[in-house]
């Protein structure tokens, strides 16, 4: 099998964020212009989980169509990863995208310890860095969910959680990682698109959520490439969003939120 150069490889790069965070990224650049140009950040509001239709049984298809197709650019890296001389005789698991991303359950324990730790690490002081921005002007009002109490409301927030944490981790961590490798790029600098990335489609929040997402993704990046495991970093950006989202929707207007 040819190894594909690298003017292919950016090209592939480039197909894989035009459907995935680069366009969430070019989307968050126009919506934090809008809000700049319309009032003070802080006057903004960003709304996470919305709800999409006022009759329940549609609402709950939409959320979980939503949650389905965002996935998809994650199976294309997959594709691209997995080694086709190994996928197509399926010769031990050399070339499996899992076992090469550190996406599989190899080591749950550890994964699991290492992914509370860091959701843990990284969880409280973004609190302080929201109060923070909020005080300061440059971060808007973050509701993580606008979706009305339904009996499935949790469970989906819960695997809309689980989908910010597989497709940013695998693609905006793992997948890059690799591209970034072979682009000949320093560890540094991979670390620091990888990171700058991730700030960049959370612009729309304001720039606190930016500042707090890069470090979050310097923080990321560095551990991947020091075990080469997404799972963990996995674990841990689903622990965040589930506390946000579910902890928001359970109690955040019993105690004055939203």
């Amino acid at each position: 099998m040819l190894v594909p150069s690298r003017r292919r490889l950016k090209f592939e790069v480039w197909i894989v964020l035009g459907l995935s965070l680069g366009q969430s990224a070019v989307y968050s650049v126009v919506q934090l212009l809008d809000k700049m140009t319309r009032a003070p950040l802080a006057e903004g509001t960003s709304t996470l989980n919305r709800s999409q239709s006022a009759r329940e049984y549609f609402d709950l298809t939409y959320q979980l169509l939503d949650i389905i197709f965002a996935l998809v650019p994650v199976l294309l890296v997959i594709y691209f990863l997995t080694d086709q001389r190994q996928a197509s005789g399926d010769v031990g698991n050399q070339g499996s995208a899992f076992r090469k991303l550190g996406f599989n359950f190899a080591r749950p324990g550890m994964d699991m310890m290492q992914g509370v730790g860091l959701a843990a690490l990284i969880g409280v002081p973004s609190l302080g860095l929201y109060a923070a921005g909020r005080a300061l002007g440059i971060t808007t009002a973050i509701i993580p969910s606008a979706l009305d109490a339904y009996w499935w409301t949790v469970p989906v927030l819960i695997l809309s959680a689980i989908r910010h944490a597989v497709v940013e981790e695998v693609i905006v961590v793992g997948y890059l990682l690799n591209r970034f490798g072979k682009f000949g790029w320093s560890v540094p600098l991979s670390i620091a698109a990888s990171a700058l990335l991730r700030g960049s489609y959370h612009l729309y929040q304001g720039f606190g959520p930016f500042i707090g997402n890069v470090v979050m993704g310097i923080v990321f990046a560095w551990l991947y490439t020091r075990t080469k495991r997404v799972m963990p970093l996995v674990i841990a950006h689903a622990l965040l969003d589930i506390v946000a989202f579910v902890g928001f929707s359970l109690f955040g207007r019993s105690v004055g939120l939203g």
